[in-house]
This record gives structure tokens, sequence and C-alpha cells, in this order.
């Protein structure tokens, strides 16, 4: 079953994510008390106006798999994703909309690794998590996600 694992909002690109067990998801917006709600995030000025600011998601089994390639040991906050999930693949949302719970999504586009995550984390990330670091999405419906909620298509 496809479900929400783990959530987390960081106040600002500089700060360390936090992990939650409820989010408030706000349409044209994004998650409150998270970095690109505030507009304090590292690519805020980048993604202004654009929907795919509003919610990232990435799945844990490729975070599981980079790990045990490398024999890292980064936690699933690590990768400054909103939404960890398990048992989706997040790459088929692409275009497409879903539920996370009672939300309704729009998956807008894929979310890649960038030199910013690698830097923070280690260089591997680029070459080695292209097209597997997860999605951007647009909020269409307002609302609250909490951890253990499925993920519909």
């Amino acid at each position: 079953m496809s479900k929400v694992l783990e959530i987390y909002i960081a106040e600002s690109g500089a700060s360390n994510p936090k992990k939650i067990e409820v989010a408030e998801l706000v349409s044209g917006r994004g998650v409150i008390g998270d970095r690109y709600f505030n507009e304090t995030g590292t690519f805020s000025e980048k993604l202004a106006g654009l929907p795919d600011k509003e919610l990232t998601l990435i799945e844990s089994e490729e975070i599981d798999i980079f790990n045990k390639k490398f024999n890292f040991n980064f936690s699933y906050g690590d990768f400054r994703r909103n939404i960890v999930t398990t048992g989706v693949k997040l790459n088929d949302l692409e275009g497409k909309e879903f539920m996370l719970g009672s939300v309704r999504l729009l998956g807008v586009r894929l979310c890649e690794p960038c030199a910013h995550l690698a830097n923070l984390l280690v260089p591997e990330i680029m070459p080695s998590l292209v097209h597997k670091t997860g999605l951007r999405a647009q909020i269409i419906t307002s609302g609250s996600v909490s951890v253990g909620n499925n993920i519909t298509a």
C-alpha cells in the first residue's frame, strides 16, 4: 500500500528539516511552516510564482538503495523533501492528479538532485539519483496530511 512515511519542514534554506506528524497544506502556497511557504528557501526567488514550489515528495525506497549502494547512513530528512513516501513510484505521477489522504495534488515535474543538495550531503547524489529524488507537486485542495495517510492516483 502506498503511504506517507514521514513529513518534514525547514524554517529556512539554512535550517535542518524538522520531522512532524501532521502538515497543513495550503493551495497556492505550500506547507505551513516550511521555507517555501515563508519565501525563505534557497531557491525561493527562482521558484517564485511557480506551482512546483508548493510541495516536494521522495520515495523512501530510493534513499534506502542509495544508502546501501554507497554505505551511507543518510536519514530521509537529509534529502530536504517535504513528504517521504513508501510503496509508490513518484515518477509515474508526473503530470497527473493524485491524493495524499484527502488532499488533491498535481505532480508538476520531477524534483531532480541539485548541486546545493550534493554540497550539503555528498557528490555521489548528482550522478546516482537523477530521476530518483522525487516529485514537485502543486496543492490543488488545501488540507491536512498525516504520517500513515494513503497515496492514491
